[in-house]
């Protein structure tokens, strides 16, 4: 099993940055690609952004691509979402997640392993 644990959310103004931060633990060799994905009130999850462990290759959904990067630190087992010139679009639960297959995808059901979220709130 692998936990993953999301922090970093808060409320901030559009225009401001946020960095999101997914730590894990236990059986973190499985894991290949981690992801990020977000869930906005009465919408359903979509993607975010992943990266493949393996070759270090990244993937954005279009929506943030620019202004969001995906990073990750080996030495404390953390993914980071850096969030730049944050909308009111951009408000969502924002989810970490961990797939134990090679390469970085934005399909959910790829994913084995998620966190309980973090939640982003971007005032206009």
């Amino acid at each position: 099993q692998v936990q993953l644990v999301e922090s970093g959310g808060g409320l901030v103004q559009a225009g401001g940055s946020l960095r999101l931060s997914c730590a894990a633990s236990g059986r973190i060799f499985s894991i290949r690609a981690m992801g990020w994905f977000r869930q906005a009130p009465g919408k359903e999850r979509e993607f975010v952004a992943a990266e493949s462990w393996s070759s270090g290759s990244t993937f954005y959904a279009d929506s943030v691509k620019g202004r969001f990067t995906i990073s990750r630190d080996n030495a404390k087992n953390t993914v980071y979402l850096q969030m730049n010139s944050l909308k009111p679009d951009d408000t969502a639960l924002y989810f970490c997640a961990a797939k134990r297959t090679y390469g970085s995808s934005f399909l959910e059901s790829e994913y084995a392993y998620w966190g309980q979220g973090t939640q982003v709130v971007v005032s206009s």
